[in-house]
């Protein structure tokens, strides 16, 4: 076990340690990138919305061509066994299925005899601590040089991968991805802008992830009416927003304060969290002892 990884583990259909745990170096996940994976938030010992994030995996298994070596039982049963056995009450499940390992390099697909390779671990759910929420974060732009499904949560992402390396180079924490003019996320995160009062988010889009985290925040302002349109945002818009937010499980609602070195937002308040963002991660710590911890 590691600070950050549980033992056991979970690896083609045995619990062992991590140290334990290794893979044919001929696997297609280590050759190609030719796999998928997901990633499951637990509050208080309990998956959080465990069949949307089932569906989403079987999504991208389908989008890959790759059969899913699971019913979705047995995948519960997994992360079950998981969860109970990790020592944190707030987790982080990943889960990854590759397309096995044949015994040979081909960038074909294997014959059907090859086996997946199903590996599974829980990691403690770290939050941003109050200080980093309190002036928030920087983050740049970059141009969005992915393939064209972004949609799927493939374990390809060496493109996301430079892009957010190269915001730590500048001593940010994201990159948001900008392709023909228009923002789509960022590199490990889905984005909203506040203009005006109104939230916007950009479309669900074979070239945007769609978020559990995402849909999370569409419902809080729906309930709480708060004004908000589903739409593609420009470049522009995104450098004259008065608010501007990162959103995933772990980063929640976290306020991007600086955009390419300058302050997001006019006024005494630029370069500053906002007053919506501040609501919308009140709705979210709400919904999240009310509802996650209990589900």
């Amino acid at each position: 076990m590691t600070p950050y990884v549980a033992d056991p583990v979970y690896l083609n259909g045995r619990w062992l340690p991590l140290a334990e745990a290794g893979v044919s170096p001929l696997d297609r996940g280590f050759l190609y990138g030719d796999g998928v994976y997901e990633v499951i938030p637990v509050y208080s010992r309990r998956p959080f919305r465990i069949d949307e994030h089932l569906k989403r995996l079987q999504a991208t298994l389908a989008g890959i061509r790759l059969a899913n070596p699971l019913a979705v039982d047995a995948w519960k049963a997994v992360v079950s066994g998981l969860v109970d056995a990790a020592p944190w009450e707030d987790q982080s499940i990943y889960l990854q299925v590759t397309r096995g390992a044949d015994d040979k390099r081909d960038h074909a697909f294997p014959p059907s005899g090859v086996a997946p390779t199903v590996f599974a671990f829980a990691s403690p759910l770290v939050t941003p601590p109050a200080e980093v929420r309190a002036r928030g974060v920087g983050a740049i732009t970059v141009p969005d040089l992915r393939w064209a499904r972004g949609d799927l949560k493939v374990v390809s992402l060496l493109a996301n991968v430079l892009a957010r390396q190269q915001a730590v180079d500048q001593g940010c924490a994201e990159a948001l991805l900008i392709r023909d003019g228009f923002v789509k996320e960022g590199a490990a995160s889905n984005v909203f802008v506040v203009r005006d009062g109104i939230l916007l988010a950009p479309p669900k889009t074979q070239l945007m992830l769609p978020g559990i985290t995402y849909d999370v925040i569409l419902e809080l302002a729906e309930k709480h009416g708060q004004p908000l349109e589903v739409r593609e945002i420009s470049e522009a818009e995104l450098r004259a927003a008065d608010e501007v937010w990162m959103t995933s499980s772990t980063k929640e609602v976290l306020a991007i304060t600086t955009l390419d070195g300058v302050p997001v937002g006019n006024g005494p308040n630029a370069g500053r969290p906002g007053p919506l963002g501040e609501r919308m991660w009140q709705w979210y710590q709400d919904f999240k002892n009310t509802v996650m911890r209990n589900d």
